[in-house]
């Protein structure tokens, strides 16, 4: 058992909960077993604590503190609550302290308070890995996590100020066509690699390096685009391959009824986005008497001149997200991607092969059903606040790195002023086939 359960609570007790304890044996005569079971202390260190207490009030000393000679403590609860808030609210501002950061943190709040501390602290100029495992143990709302590598464009431009502004066009298209969970889509692309991330394995213990095979060191990219509704229905995906010309048999081992383009970058163009919306309009079957809601965020090639027309004469209303807030907006962003696990079984069962985009599709179609359960779906929407809808879906503190660029949004001097002339860019656009709808400056503005 990697961590047993503790036999007993020595050295876990506040200073508080002992003096209580002591004072209810000394002052009220109270029993000592009693009160050590009421309290949760062992008897034996709660005896041993009263008569410490009761010298020192015949000798009128300053009541002292529980002592734990196998886990002294460095710091006062106070002061240690005061380290932790730091570490939590650093973490919160994208800027976290690594465990050895946090070790130097230590030493110099030793010196700055000027407690008492060990003398290996002086001479490394930082506190004990003891010391910081006791610490995470003693304050169980921190611990050791791998951060998630965030650029400062989407660090800065999640603020209030432009999540409001997308929830109050969401709030209205909401409200102007009534939507249910099956019209609202949510469509996005992501590039899949022929070079897998290896997952973790178990090894020898003590080996210098452990490997894992994978396709080669430089890959070639497919994209897939996809299109998953509030109700947790999906739309068959499509492929963009990396080639001049598409064949069928690109996509002979893909999810049932996707398609495929090709392009010789292998990412996504405005044709190939084409493509996709009348693959979209086929499977989601909008009109412009039932139309549907289309979130996607505001790429180029998703906002052409022949997706926009196409969209308003089949009844698809559009709203894209913010920029730089997909991270936290989009629901297929925050759902879980299966497609490297897959691709790290697929190399296993295929010794000596290397892998090709030609096998990506039947990859695509064995991880699919994981990533885009039912439950995902939802889930993905329900933690961005769309639907059900909840503009209060995220706390305070993740904002808190937008702080320099939480502002308002600037008030055009006329309604039919042009993006162009605008001194920022209009956080998201709504585009739909309204008559009131004249032009997309009007809607973004």
């Amino acid at each position: 058992m990697r961590n047993p359960p503790r036999k007993t609570n020595r050295g876990t007790t506040s200073h508080e909960t002992m003096l209580t304890a002591a004072k209810s044996v000394i002052d009220d005569s109270a029993s000592i077993r009693s009160t050590a079971k009421l309290h949760g202390v062992h008897y034996s260190t709660l005896c041993r604590y009263v008569k410490s207490v009761k010298a020192a009030r015949d000798n009128n000393r300053p009541v002292p503190a529980p002592g734990y000679k196998s886990n002294r403590r460095v710091f006062s609860d106070d002061q240690e609550k005061a380290i932790a808030t730091y570490l939590a609210t650093a973490s919160d501002l994208y800027y976290g302290m690594s465990p050895k950061e946090s070790r130097v943190l230590a030493y110099q709040c030793a010196v700055k308070f000027d407690v008492k501390h060990p003398e290996q602290w002086d001479q490394s100029q930082s506190a004990g890995e003891d010391w910081l495992s006791g610490f995470l143990s003693r304050n169980p709302q921190l611990s050791i996590r791998t951060p998630e590598a965030t650029s400062l464009a989407r660090a800065t431009s999640f603020n209030q100020s432009t999540v409001a502004a997308f929830f109050d066009k969401l709030s209205t298209v909401m409200d102007r066509y009534s939507f249910q969970p099956s019209d609202i889509y949510n469509v996005d692309e992501t590039g899949i690699t022929t070079v897998q991330k290896p997952t973790k394995v178990i090894s020898r213990k003590g080996m210098k390096q452990v490997v894992a095979l994978t396709s080669g060191e430089r890959g070639s990219l497919v994209t897939v685009e996809l299109a998953v509704s509030a109700s947790g229905n999906s739309v068959p995906p499509m492929f963009v391959f990396p080639r001049v010309r598409f064949h069928d048999h690109f996509i002979r081992d893909g999810p049932v009824g996707s398609i495929g383009v090709a392009h010789p970058s292998g990412w996504m163009t405005e044709s190939s986005f084409l493509t996709f919306i009348r693959h979209f309009i086929h499977h989601a079957k909008p009109s412009c008497e039932r139309p549907v809601l289309l979130l996607l965020d505001n790429y180029s090639s998703h906002l052409s001149i022949e997706v926009i027309d196409l969209c308003k004469q089949s009844g698809v209303v559009l709203l894209s997200f913010p920029p730089h807030c997909s991270h936290k907006l989009q629901p297929l962003d925050r759902s879980k991607k299966f497609v490297n696990s897959a691709s790290d079984s697929w190399m296993k069962s295929h010794p000596g092969k290397n892998m090709t985009i030609y096998d990506l599709p039947g990859i695509v179609a064995q991880a699919l059903p994981l990533a885009i359960s039912p439950a995902n779906i939802q889930a993905g929407f329900k933690t961005t606040g769309i639907f059900p809808f909840n503009r209060n879906i995220f706390c305070e503190h993740e904002y808190l790195p937008s702080n320099v660029t939480d502002r308002p949004l600037p008030i055009a001097e006329s309604s039919s002023t042009a993006i162009a002339t605008q001194s920022v860019p209009p956080p998201s656009l709504v585009i739909d086939n309204q008559p009131s709808a004249s032009t997309i400056a009007d809607q973004g503005s």
